[in-house]
């Protein structure tokens, strides 16, 4: 039996439907030879004769190339969406037959921590749950807008296709509004033609919060509550807190992106509170033309009536033209006046607007209160919903977050210090702190007070924030600011502690934590800690820094929220997110978990209502389970068994890493063997790709690009490298197994790295280590691929995937269409690096078209 006939039927149905109309498509748009070319390209490719598909391509025509990239590019953006539409319908059917309630799902976890810590404490840690996903803007989704309203069209058609009632003339005319969407898809420009603004990403992602966490929000509060609650949720007070909050760097993040000022960040809170108030105007007026119960049926409470009143004495026409329409029903007389309150808010018609978030709040407690005597289902379901949905997003919806390198904080310091006339750069320090303060005052303390430091070395770092602050304010109140360090290298990491220690004697940070119950939040970056000293030795210390982090967070009473900046790509902290909650060390979650969501994982995760309910149920309950006894012993104590084999492994490791990357000109060969240049070509996002104008050394260039880059060589080195040095030097096959059985940590890399190396293809790597000239270099990194396969069988005792046969299937099945698209790039790379074809169009554009399709089709690649 083929893989293909192992996949499932539904899906198998779907891919095949899809492939068949672009098959149409093409021929319609093209040519029947068009068709044939892209079937001996496929036919070649799956049969794995590489030096003939590789003629082949070099064969066509520039046009012909170009047709056939933007083919496989469609290809995979169809088989995505029917991956998508498989996996709702696999949630929907669990759903349904009551096997929904597996180990990451609220059931199991609720029922487990009662289990371990009573109902009393149970519940104490429910109240104080927390998971707060930030967005952010990082370069690594490589669709066009246009192109991913298209694939979301076809998806909801794709949905209906799957209704039983759909038949005959109907079933007909979804499948042309299909072909013509298609044919759209086709027809549409792959490529945008500029880089997005901050301003531009920032209105991307909230097509996210439009389209999927407003309305899904309550739902998964519901889903918890009734895991409580039973079957008295909705018709009770509810005990699950609102513990979802949404962070977002876009439009915040200025750390080596000139492009973010201070105007964008203001504009980016504006644009955000239209989008949260339209959401709950749009929700009020829904909820508030529901609320038809008669005064005599749900008599209206004393404070509801003063509430009715006061809204009269704030616009007494409008109060009773509303009472006119809406005749002895009181509490839809209120909520309709709250949709004219909210539209004033957001129009800034001060004579009618909310405060803030908190007055709205309250007016909506008043409303609940008096529904719940006579109509309890009203008050503890509909009219809940809308309160967990303004608890989540307030006024503001996201918390925008300003991070700034500490590099650039000492220099301003500098100029005003000594007097001199500041530099725009200095002057744009000073207006970013100031627009913080403005949208405070706008949109409340919630809406922007997070500050964080990249690269922080030392507390003269966290300092320096404060006193800008009082540069920027001059001697009046300075806004409410929460520094936060970034520590991002090895060398920062094992410092961490010791900046810690300072920090908490600043009178500012003292004063802080006297306001907000002694919380403090503390960021570790992924990326650059992996670039740092590779994916093995980072894994490694990230987890020590959590370990030595919570344990002095414990020793000086705080309460600590550690934020991780964990990326997409398995290089850069990407995998399952609840996996990594629970290996996390003891006492370094405490039931609060945030991390960045980052480039295509927002869209993944967050693109479907479904998939995000069910995302955020995972990461939630896990960080709920996290804390639980069994869970802390487990991890505690196989850090301790195994902590020699981490010695080991750490050790031998980065020496094989420092071995590559230290290397003599090992940046210019880096350049050379994977497409790391032309990545900047692309139009994915407003921060630039490094940080100075060349790259002489890995310092220069910025974690995305470094990812992207081997990934797009189909080499993934930064997802693996070092591992099989590691593992070999341990050396016992027992004591792997054990390891892999036992410590969390351990097994969750294994698992990530078998992905990895699952998406590496030897065959193509090998043409792009080609395109270099260090044998010596090209050497290493296929001694240490080869050797990685070896040990990570020989710990795992199986082949690559074999436990997860549908992720196998699927990489299986993509890798000789990703493939496709590699000869294809390939081409148009050799081209681009001879003396006249360096500035080829034609190979710059399907250098870029190929670019796009290997992202899609390898899907977490930055």
């Amino acid at each position: 039996m083929s893989e293909r006939d192992e996949l499932p039927a539904a899906l198998r149905r779907d891919v095949r439907l899809l492939s068949t109309m672009l098959g149409q498509i093409l021929t319609e748009a093209v040519g029947e030879d068009l068709l044939a070319d892209v079937e001996q390209l496929r036919t070649l490719a799956i049969s794995g004769e590489i030096e003939q598909a590789e003629e082949v391509v070099a064969g066509w025509t520039d046009e012909r190339a170009e047709q056939v990239a933007r083919a496989f590019t469609a290809y995979f953006h169809l088989a995505n969406l029917a991956e998508e539409q498989h996996r709702l319908r696999v949630l929907a059917e669990r759903d349904a037959s009551g096997t929904a309630h597996d180990a990451d799902s609220y059931p199991a976890a609720w029922s487990d921590l009662v289990s371990e810590v009573g109902k009393e404490e149970a519940d104490r840690r429910l109240a104080g749950l927390e998971f707060r996903p930030v967005f952010t803007a990082h370069p690594t989704e490589a669709r066009r807008r246009a192109v991913a309203s298209a694939i979301r069209r076809i998806s909801a058609l794709l949905a209906r296709r799957d209704d039983p009632r759909v038949r005959g003339r109907n079933a007909d005319d979804l499948d042309r509004q299909l072909l013509a969407e298609i044919d759209l898809l086709w027809r549409t420009a792959p490529l945008r033609s500029t880089k997005p603004s901050p301003t531009d990403e920032v209105r991307t992602a909230m097509s996210i919060f439009d389209n999927t966490l407003f309305e899904v929000v309550p739902k998964i509060y519901r889903t918890l509550d009734a895991t409580v609650l039973g079957e008295r949720t909705g018709t009770a007070a509810p005990v699950a807190p609102a513990f979802l909050r949404l962070g977002c760097w876009i439009g915040g993040d200025r750390d080596g992106n000139p492009h973010v000022t201070a105007k964008v960040t203001r504009q980016a809170a504006r644009i955000a509170s239209d989008h949260v108030l339209r959401g709950l105007e749009n929700a009020t007026l829904r909820i508030g033309r529901s609320l038809t119960a008669a005064q005599t049926d749900a008599p209206a409470s004393k404070e509801l009536k003063a509430l009715l009143r006061a809204q009269s004495g704030l616009a007494e026409e409008l109060a009773t033209e509303i009472a006119e329409r809406s005749p002895e029903e009181p509490h839809r007389q209120a909520l309709l006046f709250f949709v004219e309150r909210l539209q004033a808010t957001r129009l800034r018609n001060a004579d009618l607007a909310y405060a803030d978030a908190e007055e709205f709040l309250a007016e909506l407690r008043t409303v609940q209160d008096s529904l719940s005597t006579h109509d309890p289902r009203s008050a503890w379901g509909s009219v809940q919903d809308l309160i967990w949905q303004t608890e989540t997003f307030g006024f503001h919806l996201a918390e925008f977050e300003i991070r700034q390198h500490s590099k650039v904080h000492r220099q301003a310091l500098e100029e005003l210090d000594a007097g001199v006339e500041p530099s725009e750069m200095t002057i744009e320090v000073l207006d970013t702190l100031r627009v913080l303060g403005r949208i405070q005052k706008r949109f409340g303390t919630s809406a922007a007070r997070r500050y964080i430091i990249s690269f922080t070395q030392s507390a003269d770092d966290l300092a320096a924030v404060i006193r800008l602050a009082e540069y920027a304010f001059e001697g009046e109140e300075l806004p409410v600011i929460d520094v936060i360090p970034l520590f991002e290298t090895y060398d920062d990491l094992q410092a961490s502690t010791g900046i810690l220690d300072e920090l908490i004697t600043m009178p500012h940070t003292r004063q802080r934590l006297a306001e907000n119950g002694r919380r403090l939040e503390v960021m570790l970056g992924y990326s650059d800690s992996s670039k740092d000293v590779g994916p093995v030795s980072a894994t490694l210390a990230l987890y020590d820094a959590q370990a030595r982090i919570a344990s002095w967070a414990q020793a000086n009473d705080i309460a600590l929220t550690l934020f991780h900046g964990r990326g997409g790509a398995l290089g850069r902290g990407g995998g399952p997110a609840n996996q990594a909650v629970l290996a996390q060390p003891p006492g370094s979650v405490e039931g609060r978990f945030k991390l960045t969501e980052q480039g295509e994982v927002i869209f993944a995760r967050y693109g479907d209502q479904t998939i995000a309910q069910r995302h955020v149920e995972q990461v939630s309950s896990a960080t709920l389970r996290q804390g639980a006894p069994s869970i802390s012993k487990r991890n505690a104590d196989s850090a301790e068994r195994f902590a020699p084999m981490a010695e080991t492994m750490d050790r031998a490791s980065r020496t094989r890493f420092y071995d590559l990357v230290k290397s003599e000109g090992f940046a210019p060969w880096f350049a050379q063997v994977t497409p790391q240049e032309e990545v900047g070509w692309l139009s994915l996002g407003s921060r630039p790709a490094r940080r100075g104008l060349s790259v002489e050394s890995l310092e220069d260039l910025r974690a995305i690009p470094w990812v992207f880059a081997w990934s797009q060589a189909r080499i993934n080195l930064t997802g693996w490298f070092g591992l099989g040095t590691a593992l070999a030097a341990v050396g016992e096959e027992t004591e792997l197994r054990a390891a892999f059985a036992q410590w969390p940590l351990f097994s969750a890399m294994i698992e990530n790295v078998e992905m990895s190396l699952a998406k590496t293809d030897d065959r193509i790597a090998e043409r792009y280590l080609a395109l270099g000239d260090r044998d010596d270099l090209a050497g290493l990194v296929r001694e240490e691929m080869a050797l990685t396969r070896e040990w990570v069988a020989r710990t795992t005792g199986k082949e690559l995937l074999t436990d997860r046969p549908v992720l196998r299937r699927a990489v299986e099945l993509r890798s000789p269409y990703v493939d496709a698209l590699s000869l294809l790039q390939l081409r148009a790379l050799r081209r681009l690096r001879t003396e006249e074809g360096a500035d080829d169009a034609a190979a710059r554009r399907l250098m870029l078209l190929a670019v796009s399709g290997v992202s899609a089709g390898l899907q977490n690649t930055g």
